[in-house]
């Protein structure tokens, strides 16, 4: 007698959803939406990078990044890190919607309750390390990127720095190893909103245009609108450009995106929203929407 084949069947692949430019307008409103409420916590939250990374952020997940939420640790999924961790409030958003956690589950967000820290910590779904300690996330992902390239996997890994950050020397390392390597599985997307804690990037710390660093370098650059979400979508699902370069996209962007009375200003950092602030920034965020997003 046949011995029966108890071999498990083969897993679906993984593949990016297909989102169209209407559901991605949509999921980058509902995004901001979860973050004005996440700021009007007793805790408070940082706003402005967790608005002007809503847009890339929803085009990541609901266009470009090979994941499942039903299979979160599945060998072959594309790896996603929040170098810029304080903006931890959008990635969770973006998770909550894509279906890795329950969007009631946001309303915990930095409370004893809840496991939504006010950084990224790996009991949250989907969050592949903590992060945060600026100028690490990089150095993360040409870990991950050489990993799955010596395992022969097609997993690509994206990590999202802030603009500020690049003022830490580690960055710079990480990108002289990425180009150094090879490691064109990896891509690097720089929220370009000219902002930090203390003001502008600029003017903390002058380093001249990045896009030209990036390419001295030896990497491939791509500059975009980062809340256009075709140009987003388009620029990164064509990565590599160039095989055996690393790709780095800059999103130029505006901190704070959507609420014009934040807006490109640095006390948008870090806000508490009393409820006043909270009510009026979801009527500005859907007077935007209506307008065609651009509030």
């Amino acid at each position: 007698m046949a011995r029966p084949d108890v071999r498990k069947p083969a897993e679906h692949p993984l593949e990016p959803t297909a989102a169209g430019r209407a559901d991605l307008e949509a999921v980058s409103h509902r995004i901001r939406h979860h973050i004005v409420d996440m700021c009007a916590t007793p805790e408070g939250g940082h706003l402005g990078g967790s608005m002007s990374a809503a847009d890339i952020l929803a085009v990541l997940y609901f266009s470009v990044l090979r994941v499942d939420p039903a299979r979160p640790h599945h060998p072959d999924r594309d790896i996603f890190l929040l170098s810029k961790g304080h903006a931890a409030i959008a990635l969770y958003a973006t998770l909550a919607e894509r279906g890795f956690l329950p969007v009631a589950e946001l309303s915990g967000f930095g409370t004893r309750r809840g496991r939504l820290m006010g950084h990224p910590v790996t009991a949250v779904p989907g969050v592949e390390m903590p992060t945060g300690s600026l100028g690490h996330g990089l150095s993360l992902g040409i870990g991950f990127a050489m990993a799955a390239r010596w395992a022969g996997s097609r997993r690509r890994t994206f990590v999202l720095l802030g603009d500020g950050e690049l003022q830490e020397g580690s960055c710079w390392e990480a990108v002289m190893a990425g180009a150094g390597h090879g490691v064109d599985n990896l891509v690097a997307i720089v929220d370009r909103n000219g902002l930090q804690l203390a003001g502008e990037t600029e003017q903390v710390c002058a380093a001249g245009p990045p896009a030209e660093r990036w390419r001295a370098f030896g990497w491939e650059v791509r500059e975009v609108d980062g809340h256009d979400h075709a140009a987003v979508s388009d620029a990164l699902a064509r990565t590599p450009w160039v095989p055996g370069r690393p790709s780095v996209v800059i999103a130029h962007t505006v901190k704070g995106r959507g609420l014009p009375f934040l807006a490109g200003k640095p006390a948008g950092h870090y806000v508490t929203l009393s409820e006043e602030n909270r009510q009026r920034a979801h009527r500005i965020l859907d007077i935007g929407a209506r307008r065609g997003g651009r509030a």
